[in-house]
């Protein structure tokens, strides 16, 4: 699978919860397929998606195209209101 959407299901915060689940909305609602990939299972976990996003403090939710960095929450609402999601993915 080519997106990959890192997030946590353990915080306290309801700005990353609601910013992943506007994500995952955002992402169905354009019949996007994604998987999943929970950063509260392992500290390796949140280190690879550091790694990749090139940031050491690089919190959830993140959007990665397979290893390609694609950006946060807020870069995908730019691409939502400029009708760039598929670029901003990396689709096309």
């Amino acid at each position: 699978m080519g997106i990959k959407l890192y997030y946590t299901t353990v915080t306290a915060s309801r700005t990353v919860k609601s910013q992943q689940s506007e994500m995952m909305r955002i992402l169905d609602s354009k019949s996007i397929q994604y998987e999943l990939i929970d950063i509260s299972l392992g500290g390796e976990l949140r280190n690879e998606m550091r790694s990749k996003a090139g940031d050491p403090t690089a919190a959830p939710p993140q959007l990665f195209n397979e290893d390609q960095y694609c950006g946060d929450y807020d870069m995908l609402c730019e691409a939502v209101e400029s009708d760039t999601v598929e670029q901003f993915l990396k689709l096309a």
